[in-house]
């Protein structure tokens, strides 16, 4: 073959080379090109189409990387067979129905009955606006130019020394965790390092959850068929006397501020845990700090494994409320004991967080970049969480307010013997979307129904104004439910 009818056109908006290539492809594809068949040589083809050899290499290339086309030596391109590619179905486009159902199942700004919503009460959102992306960009760009061949290699599975070293350092300074780098392992978020877990304390363990609780970590702990013991709480947080009876092995905490209930544990409840812990081999406390950074009210409290001096308790932390959900680096601090097993567990785990994320996060940490972003962060929080409840004023009649001075939400509970449907139902007619605390109970326990028609009311990725007019049009919608 010495030519092919390819017609180049310079107002198509593709570059020859890609017209070439295209053409070729395309009749490979449809079979006009048969196997084995001769291409012209890419001098003889460009000058049939008036264009540099140049331009035909370039798209003779593309063909030969993708394999529609090969070369042998002093005889030239030939085509290759079909059945010697591999090619994509074309797509078939989704019915008009099933299109609706897919972008209706995954639009977040919609509730489940399709009503579009303006202002979202998530207690698990956090605000992005006055994140340091300036700050982290250059220490992203720093770290790449300095980069070497060692960064990219596999790195050691329970993270960088250095960064465990840093946030040994910050947990020392922040919440009096004593650890040690060596005990610090990073996982790209607790649902690794929770799998890890699993595999260090052993399949089928039964464990303890404070109900209501963290609904992700009952799922996470429910996927590995632990056996879970729902204990109900008292206004000191999880019910040690319920524990004990429970017949647990290991009991997940959060007594820093308890998600949902923003119970913050006294130092005689964390006492108690501890020597519940203390009293047989092989039992430990899980304490989840997911979000310690944010207190509002009297001084910081120590993590319950600051207290903790026979090895029983399990920290886990991490960074996706403090800096940024992306950011998806948690860190836990497990007891020596439990660190042999590990070893002879997981030890053959790679770590899950890429190495030059770890060297930006550690980087943003030692600079003091984070610190700064931080107490930033903090007083921006207490700002919005002293407006909204500045802006519940007057509901006193209807609601309990509770929860507060700490985290990122606020709870409600009706005086007046209103649902959580009700509540929810009368806030997305007003298009707002709130939460309800029934989603949190890990299981028919006594003292739930206390938590009847109780929402949570969270504020981190809400601005005041937002703020101001939700609530404003929560007062409306909830005094039409009582006249």
């Amino acid at each position: 073959m010495n030519e092919l009818a390819i017609e180049l056109s310079a107002d198509s908006g593709k570059c020859f080379y890609q017209q070439i290539y295209e053409y070729i492809r395309n009749e490979i594809r449809a079979g006009k090109l048969s196997k084995d068949e001769r291409l012209p040589s890419t001098r003889s083809l460009a000058e049939y189409l008036q264009v540099a050899r140049s331009t035909v290499e370039s798209a003779y290339g593309q063909l030969l990387a993708e394999g529609y086309i090969q070369a042998r030596p002093c005889r030239g391109y030939f085509v290759c067979g079909m059945d010697e590619l591999f090619e994509l179905a074309e797509a078939v486009p989704l019915r008009e129905e099933e299109r609706d159902r897919v972008k209706a199942y995954f639009r977040e700004s919609e509730s489940a009955d399709g009503t579009e919503v303006e202002y979202d009460f998530s207690p698990h959102a956090i605000c992005m606006k006055h994140f340091p992306f300036s700050t982290w960009k250059r220490i992203t760009k720093e770290i790449l130019v300095d980069a070497n061949s060692e960064m990219f290699a596999l790195g050691q599975a329970q993270g960088d020394y250095e960064l465990r070293s840093t946030i040994c350092r910050y947990l020392h300074s922040a919440r009096g965790v004593s650890c040690e780098p060596e005990r610090i392992i990073v996982g790209a978020g607790n649902d690794y390092l929770l799998m890890l877990l699993e595999k260090i304390l052993g399949r089928h363990v039964p464990i303890a959850m404070e109900s209501p609780t963290y609904k992700r970590a009952y799922c996470v702990f429910q996927s590995f068929a632990y056996e879970i013991k729902a204990v109900p709480m008292d206004q000191n947080g999880i019910n040690v006397a319920e524990l004990e009876r429970s017949g647990a092995k290991a009991a997940y905490v959060m007594p820093s501020h308890q998600f949902p209930t923003g119970i913050v544990m006294p130092i005689g409840r964390r006492m108690e845990l501890l020597k519940w812990a203390q009293k047989q081999e092989g039992r430990y406390l899980i304490e989840d700090d997911y979000d310690s950074e944010f207190r509002y009210k009297g001084k910081p409290i120590p993590a319950l494994q600051a207290q903790d001096h026979s090895g029983k308790v399990i920290y886990m932390g991490t960074f996706s409320k403090s800096i940024a959900p992306a950011i998806r680096v948690s860190y836990m601090v497990l007891p020596l004991p439990l660190m042999e097993k590990y070893r002879e567990n997981c030890g053959f785990y790679a770590s899950t967080v890429s190495r030059i994320d770890q060297r930006i996060l550690n980087e943003f940490i030692k600079s003091g970049s984070f610190e700064r972003y931080l107490n930033k962060m903090r007083k921006i929080y207490r700002e919005k969480h002293d407006f909204l409840l500045e802006q519940l004023r007057g509901m006193e009649r209807d609601f309990v307010v509770s929860g507060e001075n700490a985290g990122l939400h606020v709870l409600l509970k009706s005086k007046r013997g209103i649902t959580e449907q009700a509540l929810i139902g009368a806030a997305l007619r007003e298009k707002i979307r709130i939460y309800g605390l029934s989603d949190a109970l890990a299981g028919d326990v006594p003292g739930s129904e206390r938590y009847e028609g109780m929402i949570l009311l969270g504020y981190g990725a809400l601005s005041k104004e937002e703020i101001r007019r939700g609530v404003e049009r929560l007062k409306g919608a909830w005094k039409r439910l009582t006249e």
